[in-house]
């Protein structure tokens, strides 16, 4: 690379003009290529002396980058296929496929556009060997000046480190291990995170003011705190049990599909219903047998972008409350139970969160289907459910389209 550090060029006439020729690294070729570029007319008011030519050639190859080192590695890497993009695409691919842990099709959707629109732009063509804190530094100061918030740019930050991990040799150890310096990189720290929910008047308010199925649907989020892909996830026949009392979760709906395969393993679980809601969802399933709870006239599962456009935010305005998606209703749940003093054990069953102690995984209340209801009855829902019944659902159609994690792109 030494030796890209002196180059001059050479000056020569063609015509009526003069031009610097010098050599250059290009993409998918071993060696540099031979470029040319006028500089000025032989004669005329713009013709230059010849120190300024030189002068003015010199500037030229500096700026095609000719003599620049960083131009070398980055040609290198890519026709080696080493960049941190192609690196980036083995990776990503990896997650999906690998038996441990593969991720979900969700958080592949927000990685592709973590890469899409802040990290391929400024790192993809780099080689992956000189990915490093102050590489990561720029991009840092990037996101930054684009007021992109702290919690955002922590999670960029992080999908970059575990590409540069991801690279490993024949003993699984790291080509380029990193020693991360947050402070050098001025990594923004996560405070004050935006985490709306709703208090108990909110929510009678939403319930209230919903019409059909939206009514049953804000009512059972609120009252369950399940995630709102599982609750559209949900089919009458396979996980409505004991006539709405019990919910069985072993599914979810993204995307427009249902998924055979829930957020984490402690998302699969039972929630237990306090009486009212299992009588509202029995008035609200009628005389369905099968199918979606919450669904499309076709059949299919509501969209929770639709949700939000067409009922939720409408009727937030309306109550002169500030936006809010879905999973407010589940801070909301949460809230409630530690209000009640809800055995923090069977909180974290009920909401699928994962033990914090050993002692949780000693403990057997989750396991006691009719002590879960006695408390689910004691708790209560925290709001109130309004008088007239919520209408049914299209009954037209049943959705039983499944996708497993196996058969994802």
């Amino acid at each position: 690379m030494a030796r890209r550090s002196g180059q001059n060029g050479y000056v020569e006439r063609k015509g009526d003009w003069y031009h610097v020729r010098f050599r250059i690294d290009v993409a998918g070729q071993d060696k540099r290529e031979y470029r040319s570029v006028p500089l000025c007319p032989v004669s005329g008011p713009d013709k230059l002396t010849k120190p300024e030519r030189q002068r003015k050639a010199r500037e030229v190859i500096a700026a095609a980058g000719a003599n620049s080192a960083a131009l070398f590695e980055k040609i290198e890497a890519i026709n080696q296929g080493n960049t941190f993009q192609k690196q980036a695409e083995w990776w990503l691919s990896y997650l999906q496929t690998r038996r441990r842990r593969p991720i979900a099709p969700a958080t592949v959707s927000g990685y592709k556009s973590y890469f899409k629109n802040w990290i391929n732009p400024v790192l993809g063509d780099l080689p992956l060997a000189s990915v490093n804190n102050l590489v990561v530094k720029g991009l840092v100061a990037q996101m930054v000046g684009e007021e992109v918030s702290a919690k955002m740019i922590t999670n960029v930050v992080q999908v970059v480190k575990g590409v540069v991990a991801s690279a490993v040799n024949e003993d699984g150890e790291q080509l380029y291990p990193r020693q991360w310096n947050h402070d050098f990189m001025d990594l923004p720290i996560v405070t004050d995170q935006h985490r709306p929910s709703f208090t108990s008047e909110t929510v009678t308010a939403i319930v209230e003011k919903a019409a059909g199925r939206y009514r049953a649907l804000y009512a059972l989020c609120a009252a369950s705190g399940m995630r709102i892909g599982e609750a559209l996830g949900l089919e009458i026949d396979k996980h409505i049990l004991d006539a709405g009392l019990t919910l069985h979760l072993r599914q979810k709906a993204w995307n427009g599909q249902i998924h055979s395969f829930l957020k984490t393993g402690n998302a699969r679980r039972e929630i237990d219903l306090h009486s009212s809601i299992a009588q509202m969802l029995v008035q609200f399933i009628g005389n369905r047998k099968s199918g979606l709870l919450f669904c499309t006239e076709s059949g299919r599962p509501l969209s929770p972008s639709n949700i939000l456009s067409d009922s939720l935010h409408p009727i937030l305005k309306k109550l002169g409350q500030p936006k809010a998606g879905a999973h407010a209703f589940r801070r909301f749940r949460a809230t409630w139970l530690r209000m009640q003093r809800t055995p923090e054990d069977l909180i974290r069953f009920w909401l699928g969160h994962a033990n914090k102690t050993i002692t949780d995984g000693y403990s057997l209340l989750k396991e006691d289907s009719q002590f879960r209801r006695k408390i689910a009855e004691q708790v209560n829902i925290g709001f109130e459910i309004p008088a007239s019944e919520p209408d049914v659902a299209p009954k037209t159609a049943i959705c039983t389209q499944t996708t497993s994690l196996s058969t994802l792109p």
